[in-house]
């Protein structure tokens, strides 16, 4: 850059001033000075210049007022009122008096008091124990419709099968699953809920669930290679059956507060559910400060038994010797404004060694069968940082899990074995109109070495995560059967991303010798309406370390490449709401090496397949 100096002149002698000029004559500047450089300049000319007019309201403003009504700030004294007047406390009654709502049950759009907009009227309920006109009852039903026709290897039975011309280690590979669930729930609570968190809470939710597979092989679905290959199942589940009491009072007009619940709860441990997202049985305490910018969490949890095709809670049971410790504490704005730091410390106990579980279809789910076949004590202690929001205009979203703790016997070499195993996942979006563009990254250490005495595949507790396509995504929606491997155990999990070996997801424990799994992809969602939104996924997946494999296949070697997962889905919501939903996805998993060599379906086939039509109704 070309840089100017102006001349410097030196004087070697003071040198008189010379004489201050004479004064313009009025209206003009002095000689060497602009109209900017006057000491005193005209008066600025308040009149609209001709042709001209100020936008807007153009007469003299009102003389200011000063407000002294403390009225303003008080509600005033009843006597304040006239007498021919009479006040209405709450919105409800005003729109009652007026006629302009009548209500109906059937009708979960207006208000209702059976979807918790208009307090309970005690004198038409004197069974229930309550008192005053702060307490509300809430129900909901929601009816879940799903159909699925998929492809995945399917291994063929050892003693028998649907075709005697099947001689190959896998079969046919498409399959079909109908499942319908219907949730009812109904909470009672008391405290104004426009306004502020209420008070106490009882809530109460069940699932019933029928579900239909076939699948084109025996010893699928049931233990008895003598069993058909198609199941016809139903279950009834307690999801949510819980009281939360607030015990502190607000402290400011912001309502923080803090709070206490126990019973049947759903929890989700970060923003995608990576870790633990589940609704086990519990006790939470729960509250927020500084006006809702600071959040914590402080759980422990006993976890209970799962029913093995629904995946519903069974109360039934007695509950397993697995416990779940939490901590966590969220803070927004943190490390940088409109990003929300959260910080999480979790402790998995399990003590389930002497315990031999088998499903209701004949499988041994603990211990799994891998390796030397015994059951496992481990304490494994989670340690995280996630993060949500914004960086300017790219969306965020990350989390990291370094997991550590100890397996007292490994089944690879029935010996205890050290755990330290790392996870660590992101998400940017950017948002142009009506697009939204996103990009996906996630890493699964994976065991480089089974036969030492550490175990570096990570694995969660409960995961159910909300990312690079979710459920819409083949590699996450379907479960792949690692056949001549392991017996009655997975690669991965359903509704599941990470690679662990587990026997079930549910019903099984977590597995730290395991492959791990790399992920890059990319996606995008179009909202074509207020009604209509349209996404499109791809994900590239590699093992992170295939040395669990190798040893468990009695293979060489085996390539990482898993493949490519391609999906796109469509959401219709008629109503522009949460009451009516159709959903229509479909993904396909181009087969890469590794998987090939890990599987080979029947008649070669490298592509497989999955659709999920589903139609959710609720009031």
């Amino acid at each position: 850059m070309a840089l100017s100096f102006l001349p410097l002149v030196v004087l070697a002698q003071p040198v008189e001033p010379p004489p201050p000029p004479p004064p313009p004559p009025d209206g003009e500047a002095p000689e060497g000075l602009n109209q900017t450089q006057r000491t005193d300049p005209e008066p600025v000319d308040p009149a609209i210049i001709e042709g001209r007019e100020r936008p807007g309201y153009t007469d003299p403003l009102p003389d200011p007022i000063e407000q002294e009504n403390e009225g303003a700030i008080r509600a005033p004294p009843p006597q304040a009122f006239p007498t021919d007047q009479v006040p209405i406390p709450d919105r409800w009654r005003l729109i009652e008096g007026l006629g302009l709502v009548e209500e109906d049950i059937l009708d979960p759009y207006n208000q209702n008091t059976y979807k918790g907009d208009r307090p309970i009227n005690p004198d038409k309920v004197p069974w229930l124990p309550i008192t005053g006109d702060d307490w509300f009852f809430i129900a909901n039903l929601i009816s879940d419709t799903v159909y699925e026709p998929r492809t995945f290897p399917i291994p063929v039975g050892i003693q028998t099968t649907e075709d005697p011309d099947r001689l190959d280690v896998f079969g046919d590979d498409f399959s079909t699953v109908l499942s319908q669930t219907f949730i009812f729930g109904a909470a009672l609570l008391k405290g104004s809920t426009a306004y502020k968190p209420p008070s106490i809470e009882y809530r109460l939710t069940f699932a019933y669930n029928v579900n239909y597979v076939d699948v084109p092989e025996r010893r699928v679905l049931f233990v008895e290679p003598s069993r058909d290959s198609e199941r016809l199942d139903h279950f009834l589940g307690v999801q949510e059956a819980f009281v939360d009491y607030h015990f502190t009072q607000f402290d400011n007009d912001r309502f923080d507060f803090i709070s206490i619940r126990a019973g049947i709860q759903p929890f989700q441990a970060d923003f995608r559910g990576f870790l633990f997202n589940d609704q086990q049985l519990g006790v939470r305490l729960f509250g927020n400060r500084d006006n809702n910018r600071v959040q914590f969490n402080l759980a422990a949890f006993w976890r209970l038994e799962k029913d093995t095709n629904s995946g519903l809670n069974s109360v039934v049971q007695s509950p397993r010797d697995d416990f779940v410790f939490l901590a966590n504490l969220y803070r927004q704005d943190f490390l940088i404004p409109a990003l929300t730091s959260q910080v999480t410390f979790a402790w998995n106990r399990n003590r389930e060694a002497d315990d031999i579980e088998i499903d209701d279809n004949g499988f041994p789910v603990r211990p799994a069968l891998l390796g030397d076949l015994r059951g496992r004590d481990y304490d494994v202690f989670y340690i995280g940082y996630n993060a949500d929001g914004r960086v300017g205009r790219i969306n965020v979203t990350a989390s990291a899990y370094w997991a550590l703790g100890e397996d007292r016997n490994s089944f690879f070499t029935s010996q205890p074995a050290d755990i330290s195993a790392q996870f660590a996942a992101a998400e940017l979006s950017y948002d142009r109109d009506w697009i939204r563009f996103r990009l996906s990254g996630l890493y699964q250490s994976g065991d480089s070495d089974p036969y030492d005495d550490e175990e570096n595949g990570y694995d969660a507790i409960f995961e159910n995560p909300i990312f690079a396509g979710a459920d819409t995504s083949y590699w996450i929606r379907q479960t792949i059967p690692f056949a001549g491997g392991g017996r009655a155990v997975s690669v991965n999990g359903r509704n599941g991303i990470l690679n662990n070996l587990r026997s079930s997801k549910e019903q099984g424990q977590s597995n730290f010798n395991n492959p791990g799994l790399w992920l890059v992809g990319a996606g995008a969602d179009f909202d074509l309406t207020p009604e209509v939104r349209v996404s499109a996924n791809a994900n590239h997946l590699w093992f992170e370390d295939t040395s669990s494999l190798e040893a468990l296949r009695i293979e060489g070697s085996i390539p990482e490449d898993i493949g490519y997962d391609l999906s796109a889905s469509a959401i219709w919501r008629p109503k522009a709401n949460q009451n009516l939903v159709f959903r229509l996805s479909a993904a396909a998993l181009v087969a890469g090496d590794g998987f090939r060599d890990l599987f080979d379906a029947r008649n070669g086939g490298n592509e497989f397949y999955s659709v999920l039509a589903n139609v959710t109704l609720t009031y």
